[in-house]
C-alpha cells in the first residue's frame, strides 16, 4: 500500500533546516510502502503548493520555504492510474468553494467509478481511484467536518486521507487503514505507521514524543495553532462492488502472495500463530490492503484488530449471501 505522512509544527520551533531533515527522513522511512511516487504539500507566502514525482522519496530532494510550518506527504504503491503520468500522483490539488485543498489517500477505493456516474461528477484525465474524494469535496463546495463526513461515508473501500487547506488546516480521516502521529514539544509528527515513525524518531534523535490517538471513523481537523477537534463519520460496508470483488481478491492475492514475499509471508503466518490467528486471518487482512508491516503492528493491538477482523468476515457473509442469491 502507500504512506501518508507529514509534519505540523504549530509553535514555529522547527529551523528550516530542521523540518526539512525530517522530512527527508520521514519519506524516506515511507519508502517501505511505496516507491513509485512521493509528493508533498504546503502553504507558503499564502500559496498552497504540491511538488510530486514519480520517484522514490530518497530520490526527491525536499527543500521547503523557511516560512513552511506545516507539510502533508505521500509515498505512492500504484494501483490505478500509471505514476508515470504524474496527475495520478498524490497529493491531489482541489477547490472547494473558496478554499483550494491538497489531498493524499492510503488504500483502495471500490466505488469510485460508481460515484462518478451517481453523482454526476466532472471528466477528468487523472486516472487514480482516489481523485472521486477530491471530486466529492469540490461538489460539496466546502472543505469541512461535515462535508468531509459526506465524503468518506460515501466511499467503499480501504481509506486513511490527509488534508491540507490553504488556511494551513490539518483534517486526518482514518478510515480501515492505520494512521500514527506523535507530538513532540510543539510539533505533530505522523504515518501509516508507527515502525515508520518511531524510526524517524531514533534517525532525527528527537526525545519526549507521546503518542496522540486517532481511532477508526474519526475525523481529526488539526487547526494552525497545534488544537484538536475530533469528529466521527460510519464506514460504508455495502458491497456496491460485488461484480468486480471476486477479480479484485484475485489481484490482492496475487499482490501480497507472489514470489518475492511468499517467504516472509509463511514466516509472519507463523508468528501470527502465536496471538491466536489462522492464516485465514492473515490473507483476510492482506485482502483488506494491509502489507506485512501493518499486520506485524495490528498484532500488538488486539481489540483494533478483532473489531476489523469481525468486521470484514461479516462482509464477507455479505457478499457471499447476496452472491448466491444473485442480488446485487
Amino acid at each position: 500500500m502507500c504512506s501518508l505522512f507529514g509534519i505540523i509544527d504549530y509553535t514555529n520551533s522547527l529551523t528550516k533546516f530542521r523540518i526539512n531533515t525530517i522530512l527527508s527522513v520521514l519519506s524516506e522511512e515511507c519508502e517501505i510502502r511505496g516507491v513509485d511516487a512521493t509528493g508533498i504539500a504546503y502553504n507558503s507566502y499564502d500559496r498552497l503548493s504540491i511538488f510530486k514525482r514519480p520517484v522514490p522519496a530518497s530520490k526527491l530532494h525536499f527543500r521547503v520555504p523557511s516560512n513552511t510550518h506545516i507539510v502533508t506527504g505521500h509515498t505512492r504503491m500504484t494501483t490505478k492510474g500509471s505514476e508515470k503520468n504524474n496527475i495520478n500522483n498524490h497529493p491531489f490539488f482541489g477547490i472547494a468553494g473558496n478554499t483550494k485543498f491538497a489531498l493524499a489517500h492510503n488504500g483502495v477505493l471500490y466505488n469510485d467509478e460508481s460515484l462518478k456516474e451517481t453523482e454526476a461528477l466532472p471528466l477528468s484525465p487523472i486516472e487514480t481511484d482516489s481523485y472521486v474524494a477530491v471530486q466529492l469535496l469540490e461538489k460539496s463546495g466546502e472543505v469541512s467536518v461535515d462535508s468531509i463526513r459526506s465524503m468518506a461515508e460515501k466511499l467503499t473501500g480501504s481509506f486513511c486521507f490527509s488534508i491540507l487547506t490553504g488556511n494551513n488546516d490539518v483534517y486526518l480521516i482514518k478510515g480501515s487503514n492505520p494512521l500514527y502521529m506523535y507530538e513532540c514539544n510543539g510539533f505533530y509528527i505522523y504515518a501509516s505507521t508507527k515502525e515508520i515513525l518511531d524510526n524517524t524518531l531514533k534517525r532525527c534523535r528527537l526525545k519526549g514524543c507521546v503518542p496522540v490517538d486517532i481511532s477508526p471513523e474519526e475525523i481529526l481537523k488539526i487547526s494552525p495553532d497545534g488544537n484538536i477537534e475530533r469528529s466521527e463519520f460510519s464506514l460504508n460496508r455495502s458491497f456496491s462492488y460485488y461484480g468486480n470483488y471476486d477479480h479484485y481478491l484475485y489481484d490482492l492475492y496475487n499482490c501480497c502472495y507472489d514470489d518475492h514475499t511468499q517467504g516472509s509471508y509463511e514466516n509472519l503466518i507463523e508468528f501470527a500463530g502465536y496471538f491466536g490467528l489462522t492464516e485465514d486471518d492473515i490473507i483476510i487482512l492482506a485482502d483488506m490492503g494491509y502489507d506485512e508491516s501493518d499486520i506485524e503492528e495490528l498484532l500488538y493491538h488486539p481489540e483494533e484488530l478483532k473489531e476489523l477482523l469481525e468486521i470484514y468476515r461479516k462482509e464477507w457473509a455479505e457478499y457471499e449471501y447476496f452472491k448466491e442469491n444473485n442480488i446485487g
